[in-house]
């Protein structure tokens, strides 16, 4: 099969496109026919080595955390999928690889495609809703009549997080620049403040929830924002992780102390005004994915592609994610 892989760590380091031998399907997977592919922040991270210590692949590796398309072959033990079945998942940490025309994934990791989506539009959801999902339902229990401030609104997760939080009946600000802000105002914003012009700490006050995907000063300006007994959530890499963090994913003890010490700062910082600091680093459920499905078929929630390219452009579509300029997600199409 094609696959675009990553032979050494770099800034900036094209991936090469290559014949690899297919994936062996372990007894609980199904290999999925890539027809699209989600690209996200994540996959340039990872190419940069920025996760190298959190999550040490070994090179050379396929990138890509973002897939639909159509099941071609089922494990022994995986029984919820059928042949011809199309299909979505972000596949799990240690087996990514959906820049390449096959991939792997684990069965409780996949759901159904929405219907009345493309396979493209499909592509673009599972990451992004996840992290969302994951963020303000499961652990901020967002609820009705509360306030959440989303940064960066007309990025992928937080176009999606905009339309979740309103779904769930929060009241939503969010910061993006002066020419996205009728896209998130169509969202369901209903504070959009301009970040080139604006400070967000000087508008906001007595928010419930902060979801901060931006680095370590934004997440300081925000515990402002917060009432007591607020909660703030990072997404970002630079939150920075907390040692939950550490012991969920078993580092060795070393990172752990690092990562203890590194947010040591900011959780002291909240402590001290009656606030609660979690690090987020989503994972794979095809539980919730399902459940994200159901509100994609009943409309509640839409897709927001910014740009599809070519497989052949992978790494066009990786630059342009990285740029920052992205109105949503990006997808690679293969099919």
């Amino acid at each position: 099969m094609k696959a675009f892989i990553l032979e050494r760590y770099g800034k900036n380091r094209e991936l090469k496109l290559a014949e690899m031998a297919l994936p062996q399907l372990r007894d609980d997977e199904v290999l999925v026919e890539v027809h699209a592919a989600g690209v996200n922040l994540l996959d340039a991270k990872i190419r940069n080595g920025e996760f190298k210590l959190i999550l040490p692949y070994r090179l050379p590796i396929i990138l890509g955390h973002d897939v639909a398309g159509v099941v071609v072959q089922a494990g022994p033990l995986a029984q919820r999928f059928k042949i011809g079945d199309e299909v979505y998942a972000r596949v799990d940490d240690f087996r990514i690889g959906t820049f390449a025309e096959f991939v792997p994934v684990k069965e409780s990791s996949l759901a159904h495609k929405p219907k009345g989506l493309t396979m493209e539009e499909a592509a673009s959801i599972p990451l992004v809703g996840l992290t969302a999902w994951q963020a303000l339902v499961e652990k901020a229990k967002l609820k009705e009549g509360q306030k959440v401030f989303i940064q960066a609104g007309s990025g992928g997760v937080g176009t999606f997080a905009i339309q979740l939080a309103k779904y769930l009946g929060a009241s939503v600000a969010t910061t993006t620049s002066s020419a996205n802000v009728e896209l998130v105002k169509g969202l369901g914003a209903d504070v959009v403040i301009d970040y080139k012009t604006q400070n967000f700490e000087d508008v906001l006050r007595d928010y419930d929830v902060v979801l901060n995907s931006q680095d370590g000063t934004t997440l300081k300006k925000s515990l402002r924002v917060l009432k007591g007994g607020g909660e703030i959530i990072s997404i970002s890499i630079s939150g920075p992780p907390a040692p939950e963090f550490g012991q969920k994913i078993a580092v060795p003890w070393l990172l752990k102390l690092v990562m203890r010490w590194l947010s040591s700062g900011v959780r002291r910082r909240a402590r001290s005004l009656g606030l609660s600091y979690s690090f987020l680093f989503m994972n794979a459920n095809g539980a919730q994915l399902q459940e994200i499905t159901r509100l994609l078929e009943e409309s509640v929630i839409r897709p927001v592609v910014d740009k599809v390219f070519p497989f052949d452009s992978t790494n066009e579509a990786l630059a342009y994610v990285e740029s920052g300029r992205a109105k949503g997600k990006v997808v690679i199409k293969l099919k």
